[in-house]
């Protein structure tokens, strides 16, 4: 199945009792970041990828995750577009997304769904990050890119 073609996943936002099922096959490492919600794709009751949406001025688009074998059937688009849309109903006019330097896959999507170098400074970010499932060790280049709604 293909998104772009089939209305194909349904998505919408992550309810409490859906936590176990999300995270026992996708990582849900904001979960508890309290700025926002996850909205999830599903695949009838099997979720296929998920997109963190913060409520910040301008909301940022985080942790943008899909199955490996679902990538690249128009999940993360199906997504984006869904985030856009709750972005404009509720009156944002841009959403932002952080994307590491290194990450060619994750910035030519961004970039094909409209989404431009901000012209911010690449932002070097190291150390230890707490997320919900542990710790981990970071050490990345990271772009901000936006498009306007």
């Amino acid at each position: 199945m293909d998104a772009r073609t089939t209305g194909w996943p349904t998505i919408r936002a992550l309810r409490p009792d859906e936590v176990d099922a999300v995270g026992s096959v996708l990582g849900l490492a904001r979960l508890h970041q309290g700025d926002g919600a996850y909205l999830v794709a599903w695949d009838g009751s099997r979720p296929v990828g998920h997109v963190h949406l913060t409520a910040g001025v301008p909301p940022e688009v985080q942790d943008l995750e899909v199955l490996a074998e679902r990538r690249r059937q128009g999940v993360a688009t199906a997504l984006i577009a869904h985030a856009e849309a709750l972005c404009r109903n509720r009156g944002d006019r841009s959403l932002v997304v952080t994307v590491s330097q290194a990450n060619d896959a994750a910035r030519q999507l961004y970039e094909r769904l409209g989404f431009h170098d901000t012209g911010a400074a690449p932002r070097r970010v190291t150390g230890t990050v707490e997320i919900r499932t542990g710790t981990i060790e970071v050490d990345d280049v990271l772009l901000t890119l936006a498009k306007p709604l």
